[in-house]
């Protein structure tokens, strides 16, 4: 199965001039979120930013558009915990609105985004590493689909190698009553390398992506 070509954007009005496209994230954007995400304060847990990059795009690819305030709870506490009076979350939140915006145009539009995923320099094997660095992306997206369970009733032998592809990182204790999941797991060939990987995150997120625009939703 290979992503489609773009759906119809559910975007602007005919008309409607066009939304001004902010630059795409550098590092030192990236830092600055992820220290927005730090100072959140206890006792409430909010995502780092590589979870946070896979959480938003479990957040793209439902069948049907969610709320931005349902999924923006989610990201500064996992229990989606209103925020304490005085704590001035605007500048998280602006940020976080523009990482979603730059990965919602990616994907509408089934282009080639980089994931939030960061090389690990602790000596650990290949294998290791691999999983070390792309696992907080894929818990993140997880979050998503379980908080979010479109993805999930979507017809499930269209779902199962993009799903594969993702829940391959995860320890299959982890994938309980998943038995088709873990077969077609089984199946996929280990990746060669880490951008081996980061490409079937971003293979799994579009294929996801074509399955909810085929189910009409989008």
């Amino acid at each position: 199965m290979r992503p489609s070509g773009p759906p119809r954007h559910r975007g602007a009005a005919p008309g409607a001039r066009p939304a001004r496209i902010a630059p795409p994230f550098s590092e030192r954007d990236i830092d600055r979120l992820q220290a927005l995400l730090d100072a959140v304060p206890a006792p409430f847990e909010p995502l780092d930013v590589v979870s946070l990059d896979g959480y938003l795009c479990g957040v793209l690819v439902q069948p049907e558009q969610v709320p931005t305030a349902r999924w923006l709870a989610h990201v500064s506490d996992g229990d989606g915990r209103p925020l304490p009076r005085g704590y001035d979350a605007a500048p998280l939140h602006t940020l976080v609105r523009r990482r979603h915006a730059e990965l919602d145009a990616a994907i509408t539009h089934r282009r080639w985004f980089d994931p939030w995923v960061f090389e690990s320099l602790d000596g650990a094997t290949e294998d290791d590493a691999i999983r070390e660095a792309v696992l907080p992306w894929v818990a993140g997206i997880a979050a998503a689909f379980e908080l979010f369970p479109g993805v999930m009733r979507l017809p499930p032998e269209q779902t199962l190698e993009p799903l594969a592809l993702l829940y391959r990182h995860l320890d299959p204790d982890d994938l309980e009553d998943a038995d088709e999941l873990l077969a077609e797991i089984d199946t996929l060939e280990p990746a060669v390398d880490l951008a081996d990987a980061v490409e079937g995150l971003v293979r799994a997120t579009l294929l996801l992506a074509d399955v909810a625009a085929a189910a009409g939703a989008r």
